[in-house]
């Protein structure tokens, strides 16, 4: 089984990537940056692999995979609903020994186990959209079996999209699912907001999308470099009877808004654990 060494100093044997959306086509591109050589994908969207012509080998299905091909690690970046009927067609990988890296929300390592057979080694993990420019964020879960070498290479893999950290609890993933899997369309959802009052209060449109992107790509910007906390970072803005300050009485009112975020996360793990059947 032939690697390829990275830029780091580490290697990236033969993978498997099974769904190339915008998910699994962000690591996708983060691995082939990382020198990867040999990669097979399925995806019967010939469009989602276009732009990796020549680079990687392209499935429609799992039936066109190469004889002989013997990926380290098979990556299931399917969607959740897909599961059932996607990895029993895969559980031969499981026997020959390939570490299964699933970032499917919901889907369990027993469930996903059971149905590869019942001999693969499972990590679950849950990154977030910002990957597509290396600024992701993933927590990643080891299941019952998977050994150093297998877990170093997961954390290869996905720390190609930005920031990984493991769990000491499967359990926790649906949180982190419901928190930084989905945090992005938040975010999103706040700049959004901030576009549309922005032109209620007569700017115009463009310049009220600027303003509104830039503001909130520079506050994560400086949210990131930081020492201090994000409420130490809100107290900075907040001058005593000014414009913030007046604007945050109306937010925080009754603590609306930090009451609606927390229903909104409980709702989000919620769905999380129903996503696992």
């Amino acid at each position: 089984m032939s690697s390829v060494a990275t830029a780091g100093g580490a290697t990236l044997p033969p993978l498997l990537l099974v769904g190339c959306g915008k998910m699994g086509g962000a690591m996708l591109e983060g691995w082939l940056e990382r020198g990867a050589e040999q990669v097979v994908v399925v995806e019967p969207s010939s469009e989602a692999t276009a732009g990796f012509a020549g680079r990687v080998t392209h499935c429609a299905a799992v039936e066109q995979i190469p004889a002989g091909f013997t990926p380290a690690a098979m990556v299931l970046a399917i969607k959740p609903q897909q599961a059932d009927a996607a990895l029993p067609t895969l559980s031969r990988f499981a026997r020959e020994g390939a570490l299964a890296v699933s970032i499917m929300a919901g889907k369990t390592i027993a469930g996903m186990t059971g149905a590869l057979g019942g001999k693969a080694q499972v990590v679950r993990a849950m990154p977030n959209t910002p990957a597509a420019v290396r600024q992701g964020f993933t927590c990643a879960f080891a299941g019952p079996g998977v050994n150093p070498a297998q877990r170093a290479l997961a954390d290869e893999l996905l720390s190609a999209i930005g920031e990984t950290a493991w769990l000491e609890e499967e359990g926790q993933l649906d949180a982190v699912t419901a928190v930084s899997g989905g945090g992005p369309a938040y975010v999103f959802l706040l700049a959004e907001l901030l576009e549309a009052a922005a032109i209620e209060q007569g700017l115009p449109p463009a310049l009220a999308r600027q303003m509104a992107r830039r503001t909130v790509a520079g506050s994560g910007a400086l949210l990131s470099a930081s020492q201090e906390d994000a409420a130490q970072l809100r107290r900075n803005v907040t001058s005593p009877k000014g414009t913030t300050e007046r604007a945050l009485n109306v937010l925080m009112a009754a603590e609306a808004w930090p009451r609606l975020m927390s229903q909104a996360i409980a709702a989000a793990t919620t769905r999380s654990r129903e996503l696992a059947g």
